[in-house]
């Protein structure tokens, strides 16, 4: 049996090979059809393409260059596996004429590095640093096609969408963040007909799942390290303290959000007023929710007169805050997980909440990047954000993207829908989870 994620059968013959596909190709372009010999993953792949618009002698567009692109490496999480990378295969790319590259979640290349003629000839056509080679902006290509699927991908030839690719061969595997399963982005090796084996499909799967496990070895906290609060998409927050994960109650996580924003201390009454819609809750009852909060934690942590944490805490929340501040949207959105404490009804939590993502949506429809708002329009708390599906419609008018505002907007200009309480880009952020 043949194995459908490996380009290049043993034995087969490459040129004979190229000539099929570059048939195949053709009939494709012209007439929409999809031969049998091609591999069904390419055949998905190239009907993806084409429904995105892309065209095959378009070529990918540098998004980010100079500074932003410095700015935006030295962010984003796969930079701590560089040099992993370059160590499993730095020497293999050299010797073998062959690119290492990296690429985000979103297919935006992040390193390109390998042999110096074989870089020259990639940057003809902008295979290079700061380029988007996602499946929606070029086609059918592994570095893309793998973050888009979500598994190894080898492309031969004449399999890749854009004419001026298919020269080429690349092998990409999907590299994950380990603590969410996320997708962080692709390592890929891009060079010549001899990359279409089977070795190289396992060897960048191989090399993904060793940067994965270091990952998990870079976020292991040890005694010591500042405590780290996670609070975003999840209805009870998680603290990393001292190598131990403690799980929070919802009033805990509440508490301990609200401390976390304010180093110099909270008074019992501002607490109150920040934590109960019910004016009728006593200071007795605060007091109990502290002592318990106290007692999880442990000694030291936590203080009083006024409520104020001893040792600074680092937030998901405030990381989201300090990219979106620094124009870093890429890595502000991927940071984002959800919305602050969804089921919270605590009044500065929601204030919180609501200014968290109506800031970070925003910026999303202003940018207009396809891909983030196709990744917030997807995600549990943008599948009815009505606004976010025009400014997506505006990018990427495709079938299902005009279907989907279309329900929309029917549903929106509905009597239930005009009265009801869930008005799409208003205030989605306060539904409550199902």
């Amino acid at each position: 049996m043949t194995d459908p994620w490996v380009a290049l059968q043993p034995g087969a013959d490459p040129a004979e090979r190229v000539r099929v596909l570059r048939r195949a190709h053709e009939m494709f372009t012209t007439a929409g059809t999809v031969p049998r010999p091609v591999r069904s993953v390419v055949a998905e792949s190239w009907r993806r393409s084409a429904r995105a618009g892309v065209g095959p002698d378009g070529t990918a567009s540098v998004e980010l260059a100079d500074d932003d692109l410095g700015a935006y490496r030295a962010d984003h999480p796969l930079a701590r596996v560089m040099p992993l990378f370059r160590e499993l295969m730095g020497t293999f790319a050299s010797d073998g004429e062959h690119l290492l590259a990296v690429c985000d979640a979103h297919g935006r290349l992040l390193w390109v590095e390998g042999h110096p003629a074989t870089r020259r000839r990639a940057d003809r056509m902008n295979f290079v640093p700061g380029a988007r080679w996602s499946e929606c902006a070029v086609g059918t290509n592994a570095p893309g096609t793998a973050v888009a699927v979500d598994r190894p991908v080898q492309v031969f030839a004449a399999e890749h969408f854009i004419r001026r690719v298919q020269p080429w061969t690349c092998a990409a595997a999907p590299v994950h963040d380990p603590r969410t399963g996320r997708v962080l982005g692709a390592v890929d090796i891009t060079g010549g007909d001899g990359l279409a084996h089977p070795h190289s499909l396992g060897f960048v799967q191989a090399v993904a799942r060793a940067a994965e496990a270091q990952l998990a070895l870079l976020g292991t906290p040890s005694p010591g390290e500042a405590p780290l609060l996670s609070a975003l998409g999840r209805d009870e927050a998680e603290l990393v303290l001292d190598a131990r994960r403690i799980r929070l109650s919802r009033r805990h996580s509440e508490i301990l959000v609200l401390l976390s924003r304010h180093p110099e201390g909270l008074s019992g009454d501002e607490l109150l007023c920040a934590l109960y819609e019910d004016g009728s809750v006593t200071p007795v009852t605060l007091r109990a929710e502290l002592a318990r909060l106290r007692r999880l934690l442990g000694p030291g942590l936590l203080a009083s007169r006024p409520y104020r944490l001893t040792t600074a805490v680092e937030s998901d929340v405030t990381a989201v805050e300090r990219r979106l501040e620094a124009g870093a949207l890429t890595v502000a959105a991927e940071a984002y997980t959800g919305p602050l404490l969804p089921g919270s009804q605590a009044p500065a939590i929601v204030r919180l909440r609501e200014r968290l993502a109506g800031g970070l949506r925003t910026a999303l429809i202003a940018q207009r990047d396809p891909d983030l708002l196709a990744d917030w329009a997807h995600a549990p708390w943008g599948e009815e954000d009505v606004e976010v599906w025009r400014a997506l419609a505006a990018v990427r008018p495709t079938a299902p993207v005009r279907a989907r505002l279309a329900a929309l907007e029917a549903e929106l200009t509905a009597p239930a829908g005009r009265a009801g309480r869930w008005a799409r880009g208003a205030t989605y952020l306060q539904r409550p989870p199902a």
